[in-house]
């Protein structure tokens, strides 16, 4: 592993918990509250089906070879609104309302110093999530844990349009971070996504997993239990971190 000048780090499940997702009810009743819109009665039902039939086909893409595949909350939505004759002008901005109003992930207090002790080494920092919060909310997610001054750039699949393990969105990480992969070190909770994905694009990954090693993993993707362990990693390497 070469020595790292940028950190991209995943956000569920490295630096924070698991958040929760919306059903369909929970949608409707912030819909109705949105000017212009109309919201029929079988919108929950229809949601909810709607996500059940995509998360099949999705998995049915994955066994395919179309990895990391998860069809977006605004394509399911669009594809509700227009199955049950619903009115919403604007879908982004719907969707932007229903994740304002949805409590995001909690951030580790312990993650979040050991992001800032990184970040004070001198690293440039890259959030690089799939998630379909818009990036007001994670933002906002961010702050309240006092760690938004500490990401250079965030890069987000609800923003991309296109999730991890694509190579497109490792090369936006790159862009993001202004320097070319071999100089990043993506750090993350899923081996496909943060190591292998990354790995295979040129950047050094480090895997945060408190359990056994994954037999998959080449032998240069080191593991840490928590993030809280990513510097003596980095101390090996010569980048110091106090």
């Amino acid at each position: 592993m070469a020595q790292p000048r940028v950190l991209a780090l995943d956000f569920v499940g490295t630096l924070a918990g698991h958040g929760p997702a919306p059903d369909g009810r929970f949608i409707a009743d912030v819909l109705r509250g949105l000017p212009g819109t109309a919201i029929p009665k079988d919108f929950p039902a229809r949601f909810d089906a709607v996500t059940r039939r995509l998360r099949e086909t999705d998995r049915a893409r994955g066994a395919r070879g179309a990895r990391g595949v998860r069809t977006p909350f605004l394509a399911r939505l669009a594809r509700t609104v227009q199955g049950c004759g619903a009115t919403v002008p604007d879908l982004r901005t719907a969707s932007d309302a229903v994740f304002t109003a949805l409590p995001d992930a909690r951030v580790d207090p312990r993650a979040a110093a050991a992001l800032r002790e990184l970040r004070a080494s001198g690293l440039v920092c890259v959030l690089a999530a799939n998630t379909d919060r818009p990036e007001p909310v994670r933002r906002r997610t961010l702050r309240d844990a006092g760690i938004e001054d500490c990401f250079d750039a965030l890069v987000l699949s609800g923003t991309l349009g296109i999730r991890k393990p694509d190579r497109r969105f490792y090369a936006a990480v790159t862009r993001a971070a202004g320097c070319p992969a071999e100089h990043i070190l993506f750090v993350g909770d899923n081996a496909e996504t943060d190591a292998l994905g990354p790995h295979a694009f040129g950047m050094s990954a480090v895997l945060v997993t408190p359990g056994p090693r994954p037999a998959a993993l080449p032998p240069d993707i080191a593991t840490v239990p928590h993030l809280s362990e990513l510097a003596c990693c980095l101390n090996e390497l010569g980048h110091q971190v106090s």
